[in-house]
C-alpha cells in the first residue's frame, strides 16, 4: 500500500527530459454516454500536450465486447468535436501506432504476453475462483494481506500436468518483483508501494483475452508515452504498471516508464465520488441544456485546478497558456452545478452578438420551439437577442425567454398568474393601457413612464405596477428587460394582451 502522505516530497512540475516533447493519452471506454469526469481528464490532458508542444494520442479501450458499442464510439468522436478537443493520434486520423482501438490489436497483446511469459515475468496460474476465495478468506483471518499468494509462482512439471489433466485453463499473471515501488506522482509527490500489497495479478483471461492490467500498459509503451494523467480511483494500480514497464523495457518494447500524475475525484452529492450513473454527470445533459463548451470546460477546469485566486473565468487559450499539472489540487473537488450554469451564463456573455444568435438557434426551431416555424420572426429575433444575451445561463433558456414574441397568445404559467394578478390589478392594468396607448413606442423609457405613472395613479412602485403587465403580456413573472420587450412585441399585439387579460379577469 501506498506510505502515509505526511511529508509528500515537492511535486514536478513535469520536466520533459532532454528535449523530448511530451506523449499523452486519453484512452476512454465506448461504454454508454460520455460524463463530465471522463471530459475533465482529457481537458487536463490537452491542456497539458497543448502547453508544452506535445502530442495528444487518442485511444479507445474497447477490449470487453460485452459492454462496449458502436454507439458509445460514435458518440466519443462527437463528444471531443463538440469540445474542441483536437487529437494528434487516433481514430480517423491514423498515426505512426496505429490502429488505435484496442480491439484490432490483440494479436500484438498476445505476442506481448507470450514473450513476458518466455522471459520469465509471468507465469500461468491454475487457481480456480473458489481455491482463491478459500485462501483469501484464510488470510483475512490471520490479519495477512489477502491479495493473492504466489500459489502458482513456481510449479512443478508434474503439478502443471496434474492440473491439466483435471481439464483447468490457466490464466497468465504477471510476476511482482519483491521490492518496494516508490515514484513522484506529478500531483501527490513521492509515493511509496510495499511487496507485500502489491501481490502478481492477472493480465490474461482463461479464454486467452487480454486484460486491462495488460493492454493499457503495453499501448502505453508502444505508443511511446511520456505522461500519464488519469484519475485518482487508478493509483493503486501504477506499482504494477511500474513493473511491468520494467519488463517491457527489458525486452526492448518500451523506451520508458511514463511519469504517473492523478487526479482528484469529482464529488457529487453526499460525498460521493461523481459517478457515469449520476443523472448531473452526463455531458449529453449539458449539450441538450445548451452549455457552451468553452463554459463547460472552463468549470471543469477549476474542479483541481485554478487559472489564478482572483480569476475564475478565462478561456482555454488562457489555459493552455498557464496549465501546469504541479499546480493541481490532490483533493477531491465537489462538482457545483449552480456554479457551473453561472461560468456558462459569464461565457454567453463573452459572446460575440452574431455567435450568439447562431447558437441559439437550435432552441428556436423544432423540436424545441412551441411556435409554428413561421411563426418565427427573424427581425424580432435580431431585435430581442441583445437583451436575453444578459439574462441566460443555458442557450435552451432562450426558449421561454422569447416565446411570447412568436406565439398568438402567451402561454400563461398559473401560478405566475396568481402571483401578479392580485385584487386591484385589474384597475391598474385599465390605467397602463391608457398610459401605453398614449405613449411613443419608439422609446423603451416612454413606456417605462408610462406604466411608472399608471402605478403612482394607484399608490404603487413602478415593480409592483410592472407585474400584472409583464405577466398580461408574457405570460410570466420574470424575463427579459419588459419595456424593451413590449417596444419589440409592438403597440397593437400589446395593447390586445392587456384586453385579454382583463377580459379572463373579469370571467
Amino acid at each position: 500500500m501506498a506510505s502515509a502522505p505526511g511529508s509528500p516530497s515537492p511535486k514536478s512540475s513535469a520536466p520533459l527530459g532532454q528535449g523530448v516533447p511530451p506523449r499523452v493519452r486519453f484512452c476512454p471506454s465506448p461504454t454508454g454516454n460520455p460524463h463530465v469526469g471522463l471530459v475533465r481528464t482529457a481537458l487536463f490532458n490537452w491542456a497539458f500536450a497543448r502547453h508544452h508542444q506535445g502530442t495528444l494520442v487518442f485511444r479507445i479501450e474497447d477490449t470487453d465486447a460485452a459492454r462496449d458499442s458502436e454507439e458509445s464510439y460514435e458518440q466519443l468522436l462527437d463528444a471531443m468535436r463538440w469540445l474542441g478537443f483536437d487529437w494528434d493520434e487516433g481514430p480517423e486520423i491514423g498515426g505512426p501506432h496505429a490502429p488505435y482501438r484496442q480491439s484490432q490489436r490483440m494479436d500484438l497483446y498476445k505476442d506481448v504476453a507470450a514473450k513476458l511469459l518466455d522471459a520469465g515475468h509471468a507465469y500461468r496460474c491454475y487457481c480456480s475462483q473458489e481455491e482463491l476465495d478459500t485462501r483469501r478468506e484464510a488470510a483475512r483471518a490471520a490479519g495477512r494481506p489477502s491479495g493473492y499468494d504466489g500459489h502458482c509462482r513456481e510449479l512443478t512439471a508434474a503439478q502443471v500436468e496434474e492440473y491439466k489433466a483435471q481439464g483447468r485453463a490457466p490464466i497468465v499473471r504477471f510476476r511482482m518483483p519483491d521490492e518496494t515501488i516508490t515514484f513522484t506522482d506529478l500531483v501527490r509527490g513521492e509515493l511509496t508501494f510495499t511487496p507485500e500489497n502489491v501481490p502478481d495479478y492477472g493480465i490474461v483471461r482463461a479464454n486467452g483475452a487480454p486484460l486491462y492490467t495488460l493492454v493499457n500498459p503495453v499501448d502505453d509503451a508502444l505508443m511511446e508515452i511520456t505522461h500519464v494523467l488519469r484519475g485518482e480511483d487508478l493509483l493503486s494500480s501504477t506499482p504494477r504498471q511500474i513493473a511491468l514497464y520494467k519488463a517491457l523495457t527489458e525486452l526492448g518494447l518500451a523506451q520508458r516508464t511514463p511519469q504517473f500524475g492523478h487526479l482528484p475525484y469529482v464529488m457529487g452529492e453526499g460525498n460521493k465520488k461523481l459517478s457515469k450513473r449520476d443523472p448531473q454527470s452526463s455531458l449529453n445533459l449539458y449539450r441538450e441544456r445548451g452549455f457552451l463548451p468553452e463554459g463547460l470546460l472552463n468549470y471543469l477546469s477549476l474542479l483541481g485546478w485554478s487559472l489564478s485566486a482572483d480569476q475564475d473565468i478565462f478561456t482555454m487559450d488562457e489555459m493552455v497558456a498557464a496549465f501546469d499539472v504541479a499546480d493541481v489540487n490532490p483533493n477531491p473537488a465537489r462538482f457545483d452545478l449552480k456554479k457551473c450554469e453561472a461560468i456558462n451564463g459569464d461565457h454567453i456573455r463573452l459572446l460575440d452578438l452574431k455567435d450568439f444568435t447562431e447558437r441559439c438557434r437550435p432552441w428556436l426551431q423544432a423540436p424545441f420551439a412551441p411556435w409554428a416555424p413561421e411563426a418565427f420572426d427573424e427581425v424580432k429575433w435580431q431585435a430581442v437577442a441583445p437583451h436575453a444575451q444578459t439574462r441566460l445561463k443555458v442557450l435552451s433558456e432562450i426558449t421561454d425567454n422569447v416565446d411570447f414574441l412568436f406565439l398568438a397568445e402567451p402561454v400563461f404559467d398559473e401560478a405566475s398568474w396568481a402571483k401578479a394578478m392580485k385584487e386591484g390589478s385589474d384597475a391598474l392594468l385599465r390605467t397602463a393601457r391608457e398610459k401605453l396607448e398614449a405613449a411613443d413606442w419608439n422609446s423603451p423609457e416612454s413606456l417605462k413612464t408610462a406604466v411608472l405613472e399608471a402605478g403612482e395613479a394607484h399608490g404603487l412602485k413602478l415593480g409592483k405596477a410592472q407585474a400584472p403587465v409583464r405577466v398580461a403580456v408574457t405570460g410570466r413573472t420574470v424575463g427579459l428587460p419588459l419595456f424593451e420587450s413590449l417596444e419589440i412585441l409592438g403597440k397593437d399585439k400589446t395593447l390586445a394582451r392587456i384586453d385579454a387579460a382583463l377580459a379572463r379577469m373579469a370571467a
